[in-house]
C-alpha cells in the first residue's frame, strides 16, 4: 500500500501503517495518519480527506497558529482536539547558518518533551481511545508531528531504525514546504538554508537524549509524561494487527 496520501495543497500526509511491531504484528493500515496543516484542505483535497473516513483530528499547533492559518474544515463534524505540545515558539527560518542545526533542533525537541509532557500524554490517550481512523498534525508535519509519531511507533514495538526512517520521509516534502514558506513570506529572507529538512539524525539525537535522561523512551513516557500501562496496552490493541494475521 502507498504510505503517502496524495493531496494538491498538503505535502506530508502519510499513513503510519505497515511497520512491523511487537510480537511480529504489523501496524494497521488506514487507521493512523500524520500530516501537515489540515487548514490547507479545500476543493478536491477535502473530498480526498473525507474518503479516508477520519473521525478524529488532533491539532498539535499553538492556538495562535490556528487563528492565523485555520483548522480542518467543518471541525464540528469530527472530534477535533487541540493539544499544543510545544510551549516555547521559535522560528526555524531564523536559525543561524553557522550553528549545528541538527543539535539545535534536537534541543528544541527536548524542550517539547519536558514542557509538553502532559499534552503528549493526552495526545497518546486520545489516539488510544479513538473509535476509528485518526490524524494528528502540526504545520509542516515534521517536528511536533514527527515526535508524536516516534512515540507511537516506539510504543508499538517498531524497531528504532524504522522509527528514524519514518521521521526522515518528510525530506520528500522539503522542497514543497520551503516553497510554501516563501510564498507566505515574500518580504522575508530565509536565513537557514536547511529549512524543511528532517534527516534521521535529528530523531536519533532526540531518542538518545531521552535514553540519557529517562533510561528509555518508555521510561520517559511512563515516568515523566505519566502514560499508564493501560493506555500503552490499548494503543497496541487498537493499532496492531492480531498475532495470527
Amino acid at each position: 500500500m502507498d504510505r503517502h496520501v496524495a493531496f494538491e495543497n498538503l505535502h506530508n500526509f502519510r499513513d503510519l501503517g505497515g511497520y512491523r511491531g511487537a510480537d511480529g504484528r504489523t501496524v494497521r493500515w488506514r487507521t493512523l495518519y500524520r500530516a501537515d496543516s489540515l487548514g490547507k484542505l479545500r476543493g478536491a483535497d477535502w473530498d480526498t480527506f473525507l474518503e479516508l473516513g477520519v473521525g478524529t483530528v488532533i491539532d498539535l499547533r499553538y492556538p495562535w497558529e490556528i487563528a492565523a492559518k485555520g483548522r480542518v474544515p467543518e471541525a464540528e463534524r469530527l472530534k477535533y482536539v487541540n493539544l499544543s505540545i510545544e510551549h516555547r515558539p521559535y522560528d526555524q527560518a531564523e536559525i543561524d547558518p553557522g550553528t549545528d542545526p541538527w543539535r539545535y533542533l534536537a534541543d528544541r525537541f527536548a524542550e517539547v518533551t519536558e514542557d509538553g509532557a502532559e499534552e503528549i500524554r493526552q495526545v497518546l490517550e486520545t489516539i488510544a481511545e479513538a473509535p476509528g481512523p485518526l490524524v494528528f498534525h502540526c504545520t509542516s508535519g515534521k517536528d511536533r508531528t514527527g515526535l508524536i509519531a516516534a512515540f507511537v511507533l516506539t510504543l508499538l514495538g517498531v524497531p528504532e531504525e524504522q522509527v528514524l526512517a519514518d521521521f526522515a520521509l518528510t525530506e520528500l516534502a522539503t522542497e514543497r514546504l520551503t516553497a510554501d514558506w516563501r510564498a507566505a513570506n515574500p518580504d522575508r529572507v530565509m536565513k537557514w538554508p536547511s529549512y524543511g529538512r528532517a534527516p534521521a539524525v535529528i530523531m536519533e539525537l532526540v531518542l538518545a537524549d531521552l535514553q540519557a535522561r529517562h533510561g528509555s523512551v518508555h521510561g520517559y513516557l511512563k515516568n515523566r509524561a505519566g502514560l499508564s500501562d493501560r493506555t500503552a496496552e490499548r494503543l497496541r490493541a487498537r493499532l496492531l494487527t492480531p498475532a495470527d494475521a
